[in-house]
C-alpha cells in the first residue's frame, strides 16, 4: 500500500473510535435510567413503608424505620452503581456521612410507652391522631383490625376493688399463718422456762398465745400476736374492785386488792412485794418483767435455736418482741394477766397507765367481742369478721386513720351486725359504707360507747384535733372509697 493510501486511510481509522465511545455514552444512560427506575422504585417502597409505619409504628417509630430505610438505600446504591471519577475523593465524605446517619439513628430517642391509668374505673384516653397521617377514606381494614384486637380498659366496680384489696393487703398466706403460730408457741416455752427458772417463788401459770392471730381477725402481717403470762393469786386474798370505785374513776380498769391481812398477814404471799397501797400494783410488775425481757433473757441464743432472730423493743413502754424469720416478721407482745376465778369475772391485763390509774389492771374485751363476732357470724359465711379485717387493714395504711385502731372498729361491727340481716358477700362493699357513716356520726357526737361496758367512751382519750382530722379523712373516704383502697 502506497503512502497516499496511507494518507487516506488515516482517517478512517482515526474514525472508528466514535461508535465505541458512543456505546459508552449510551451504556451510562441506560445505567443511569436503570439507576432512576431504581430509585424511583426504593422511592415508592420508602414510602410505602414510611405511611404504614405511621400507622402502626407512631410518629417515633417512623422516624427510626426511615433512617434505617435511607441508610440501606444507599449502601445498595454505593454497591450497584458505576464507579465515576470522583468516588475515590467521595469515599471519605460517604463514610463521615454513613456514620452521621448511624448516630442519628442511634441518637433518635424511642417512645415512651404510656403510662397506665391511676386507677382501673378511670377511662383511659384514645391515643392522639398522627399529624402526618392521610386524611380523607382511605383503605382501612388493617387499622379497623388492629382497634379491635387492642384490649379494652376494665371499669371495676367498688364490690370488687374491696375484694382485690382484701386479697392483697389483708389476707395472709395459710403457710405464713401455721409458721407465725408455731413461732409465738416456741418463745412462749422458751419464756415459761425462763421465769420459772428467774423466779421461782412467783407462780405464772401456763403461758397461752392469743390474740387476732389465732382467732382468725388478723388483718395483714404487721399485727401483733400476743403470749398471755397468767398469775396464780391465791384464792381468798385477792379481791377485784372496779375502777370507778377507787381514787382513778376509771371505768375501764380493775383494782386487784389483798384481802384477809388479818389472818394472812403481808408477806404470806409471793404476790405481796408487788403490794402499792394494799393494791397489787401492775405498775411494778411490768417493770420486773422489763428488766428481765431486756437485759437478762438470751435472746440471741433462742433465737439461732428456733431460726430466727428475736430483739426486744426497749423503747416501747409495752413488753415487745421483734422477730425477723426468713419468711416473715413478727411482733409479740407478752401481756400480764389477772384472770378471775368465774367464767363471768373480767380479764385484766397489766397495761402502761398514767396518772392514778397507773397501778390499775386495764379490762380486756378483745375475748368476749371476739366471742360475740363469732356467734353472729355462725348464721351467715363470717362476713362481719371479714368487714372488720378490711376495716382494720384501711385504717392501718392510712396515716390519717391510725388513731382508729381494733376495739373502735369491733364497736362499729357489732351494732351493724346486731341492726342489719343481709350480710352475704355480694353486700359486703354496702356494709363497709354503712360503717364509715357510723364512724364519722359517733365523731360527730365524740362518743362511741362501748357495748360490753357503756360507760366506757373509747373516743374519750382523743383531742378535738385528732377527732377533726378523723372525720374529714373519713368524710373524703366516704365521697371517694376507691380513695382507701
Amino acid at each position: 500500500m502506497g503512502p497516499s493510501q496511507a494518507l487516506r486511510g488515516v482517517p478512517a481509522r482515526s474514525a472508528q473510535p466514535r461508535p465505541r465511545a458512543a456505546g459508552r455514552q449510551t451504556m451510562a444512560e441506560f445505567s443511569q435510567k436503570r439507576g432512576k427506575q431504581r430509585d424511583e422504585v426504593l422511592g415508592s417502597t420508602v414510602d410505602f413503608l414510611l405511611a404504614n409505619a405511621r400507622l402502626v409504628l407512631g410518629v417515633g417509630g417512623a422516624a427510626v424505620l426511615g433512617i434505617a430505610t435511607l441508610a440501606v438505600k444507599r449502601l445498595i446504591d454505593r454497591a450497584t452503581s458505576p464507579r465515576d471519577e470522583d468516588d475515590a475523593k467521595g469515599d471519605t465524605t460517604r463514610l463521615e456521612e454513613s456514620w452521621k446517619e448511624l448516630n442519628l439513628l442511634t441518637a433518635t430517642p424511642r417512645q415512651q410507652p404510656r403510662p397506665p391509668p391511676a386507677a382501673l374505673s378511670q377511662p383511659v384516653s384514645p391515643p392522639d391522631p398522627s399529624p402526618a397521617a392521610p386524611e380523607g377514606p382511605t383503605d382501612t381494614g388493617p387499622e379497623m383490625s388492629l382497634q379491635l384486637s387492642s384490649p379494652v380498659p376494665l371499669c371495676l366496680t367498688f364490690q370488687e376493688k374491696l375484694l382485690a384489696f382484701e386479697q392483697t393487703h389483708v389476707t395472709i398466706p395459710a403457710a405464713h399463718v401455721a409458721l407465725a403460730k408455731q413461732l409465738t408457741g416456741d418463745i412462749g416455752l422458751e419464756l415459761q422456762a425462763y421465769l420459772r427458772n428467774k423466779f421461782p417463788e412467783l407462780p405464772f401459770g401456763a403461758l397461752v398465745p392469743g390474740g387476732p392471730l389465732y382467732d382468725g381477725l388478723q388483718a395483714g402481717a404487721a399485727e401483733r400476736v400476743h403470749i398471755l403470762v397468767p398469775l396464780v393469786l391465791e384464792a381468798g386474798l385477792w379481791s377485784l374492785v372496779p375502777g370507778a370505785d377507787t381514787v382513778a374513776r376509771d371505768p375501764r380498769c380493775w383494782a386487784v386488792r389483798r384481802t384477809q391481812l388479818e389472818f394472812r398477814p403481808r408477806g404470806s404471799s409471793p404476790w405481796d412485794r408487788f403490794l402499792v397501797g394494799g393494791y397489787l400494783s401492775s405498775r411494778v410488775l411490768l417493770e420486773l418483767l422489763r428488766k428481765a425481757l431486756a437485759s437478762c433473757v438470751n435472746w440471741p441464743a433462742i433465737g439461732s435455736l428456733l431460726g430466727c432472730l428475736i430483739r426486744p423493743s426497749v423503747a416501747a413502754e409495752e413488753l415487745l418482741l421483734d422477730v425477723q424469720h426468713e419468711r416473715l416478721e413478727l411482733t409479740v407482745a407478752v401481756l400480764l394477766v389477772v384472770a378471775g376465778a368465774g367464767p363471768e369475772d373480767p380479764l385484766l391485763l397489766a397495761w402502761p397507765l398514767e396518772g392514778l390509774a397507773g397501778n390499775l389492771w386495764l379490762q380486756d374485751l378483745y375475748p368476749a367481742e371476739a366471742a360475740r363476732l363469732r356467734v353472729l357470724d355462725e348464721r351467715d359465711a363470717g362476713m362481719r369478721r371479714r368487714l372488720l379485717r378490711l376495716l382494720c387493714g384501711v385504717c392501718r395504711r392510712h396515716p390519717s386513720l391510725r388513731r382508729l385502731d381494733r376495739r373502735h372498729l369491733t364497736q362499729v361491727v357489732l351494732r351493724l351486725g346486731e341492726h342489719e340481716a343481709d350480710w352475704a358477700e355480694a353486700a359486703l362493699g354496702a356494709r363497709f359504707l354503712q360503717a364509715l357513716e357510723a364512724l364519722i356520726d359517733s365523731l360527730e357526737r365524740a362518743s362511741l360507747p362501748c357495748q360490753l361496758n357503756p360507760s366506757v367512751n373509747l373516743f374519750g382519750s382523743l383531742r378535738d384535733e385528732e377527732i377533726d382530722a378523723l372525720g374529714f379523712a373519713l368524710f373524703c373516704g366516704l365521697q371517694a372509697p376507691e380513695w382507701l383502697l
